[in-house]
């Protein structure tokens, strides 16, 4: 009971402080200084600019607008923290410099609310780099009231649901994203430099291929057609390539309708390349080269802490085949199974849980997941996958039952994905077919055959090399992240009733 009394307590004085913030707002419009008529407000520095360059800037008058926040007043000067992209810095704010009235105004202003400030810099005699107010706007009114700043905002599911309150109060998630923003970046960068082109490629399509995932679906009303969104870019950027464009990228957004975890969101981002005339360890060169690259303009080094580990991107990275990771990791030699009722004896010996559908190169791959993942920590390209998990890779010519293909490992986890691309359209109608056979004996996650696609390889694709990196992991491993939703602006969420 006296739980439930202090709550409505609680509520009641939250209650009441949201109403004096709304009369100080009446108050300020009755007297014809509503904080919201302004439209702009002309700022010459940020906060870690007027700090950074104090030397030059001493003396100098500055003009900057932030977000009140803290204030101390102090009878006829007070301090306040005034917080903007970059970092705070502090304003000394003195009545008989900035005028009676306004400094009346000043003292009601509220944590939280947006202010322009004009004046001078100079350091306080603690060594602060602060500013001298000269003028103080309101531009706007906070009707809210922000987290308590000493304990700050800790509740992860209101840290996501309110992403505009967690950037306020938490200056390290507003560098992630600062983060987020400067790979993307550097990304394009790096392959713009290499003689990649950027394009787009359709969002709704009628065959979601490319990966193994399940699709959402939804109607588009004009057509009168079911559609998916797309859980790949990859066969609309093969079918430029088809057409001569020689070296495609695109960054975008894909939809997996799966679960939710520490490393999966059912809308992520995804950078996809295709480069003509080589293959995949073409794209290992490329990867490596484009990680570091990416490493030493966000981070200045390519020594990255991640949780426990400290994550060596200089080095070469490893090289390893799938084959060669079960039979040290598992003890098991793949390359003495002979066919997959020997591959089910030994799963069955491990305990390697299997499904009637999988063949032996499955039963390799969950050998894989289950004993060797987890212990590539150092850049590790997992290299030469089995055929039946690999529809869309062109095979090994010395052992026919694998492929051209990699996944980039670090940290136990898979980075990026790439292949030498099958560009042959008979063996490639013969991967759709199995495909089409593991979807009807019950792989929701199958791809179906695209018959545009292909049309587009019988024209003919060069010999070509792709890869796809999940952007939302390598800002993570580069901000030390924990989790996906810690670097998704606005990540998907249950909606609340």
């Amino acid at each position: 009971m006296a739980e439930t009394q202090n709550t409505n307590v609680q509520e009641q004085d939250l209650n009441q402080l949201l109403q004096v913030r709304r009369e100080k707002l009446s108050a300020l419009q009755e007297a014809g200084k509503d904080p919201f008529r302004h439209t702009k407000y002309h700022v010459t520095h940020h906060s870690a600019d007027i700090k950074e360059n104090y030397e030059a800037l001493e003396g100098k008058p500055v003009s900057m607008a932030g977000r009140i926040m803290s204030k101390r007043i102090m009878g006829k000067a007070s301090f306040c923290n005034i917080q903007d992209l970059p970092g705070s810095i502090q304003v000394y704010v003195a009545r008989d410099c900035i005028g009676e009235e306004p400094y009346a105004d000043f003292k009601k202003y509220d944590v939280g609310d947006i202010v322009g400030v004009r004046g001078e810099v100079f350091k306080t005699k603690t060594g602060e780099i602060t500013i001298h107010a000269s003028e103080m706007t309101l531009l706007s009114k906070s009707l809210q009231i922000l987290p308590e700043k000493f304990h700050g905002l800790t509740n992860t599911d209101i840290r996501y649901r309110q992403r505009y309150t967690d950037l306020i109060m938490n200056q390290e998630v507003k560098d992630t994203f600062v983060k987020r923003s400067k790979v993307i970046s550097a990304i394009r960068r790096y392959l713009e430099g290499e003689g990649f082109l950027e394009v787009e490629t359709p969002m709704l399509v009628a065959n979601a291929g490319g990966a193994a995932a399940r699709p959402f679906e939804t109607h588009y009303n004009v057509l009168d057609e079911d559609v998916k969104l797309r859980i790949s870019l990859e066969l609309y950027l093969k079918r430029l390539i088809v057409g001569g464009m020689e070296r495609v990228f695109e960054i975008g957004r894909v939809f997996r309708n799966e679960g939710l975890d520490t490393r999966h969101n059912p809308e992520f981002t995804l950078m996809e390349l295709y480069q003509a005339y080589t293959d995949y360890y073409g794209m290992m060169d490329l990867t490596e080269n484009m990680f570091r690259y990416v490493a030493q303009e966000v981070c200045g080094t390519t020594l990255i802490p991640y949780g426990e580990e400290m994550i060596d991107l200089g080095k070469p990275f490893a090289r390893l085949t799938m084959v060669d990771a079960v039979k040290q990791y598992a003890g098991v030699d793949f390359d003495q199974i002979p066919d997959t009722a020997a591959a089910r004896k030994i799963a069955d010996e491990k305990g390697v849980h299997y499904e009637e559908r999988h063949q032996k190169g499955d039963i390799l791959n969950l050998f894989f997941e289950e004993f060797a993942e987890e212990h590539l920590i150092q850049p590790t390209f997992l290299m030469d996958h089995p055929v039946e998990v690999s529809p869309l890779t062109k095979r090994k010519p010395d052992k026919p039952d694998y492929v051209e293909r990699f996944e980039l490992f670090i940290y136990g986890r898979e980075m990026c994905n790439a292949y030498s691309e099958l560009n042959d359209p008979i063996d490639q109608r013969e991967r759709f077919k199995a495909q089409e056979a593991a979807l009807a004996a019950g792989d929701e996650e199958a791809n179906t055959t695209d018959e545009d696609f292909l049309n587009a390889l019988e024209i003919g694709m060069p010999p070509t090399g792709g890869i796809g990196y999940g952007i939302d992991r390598l800002v993570m491993l580069l901000t030390n992240s924990p989790a996906i939703r810690d670097v998704l602006l606005f990540p998907t969420l249950k909606t609340l009733s």
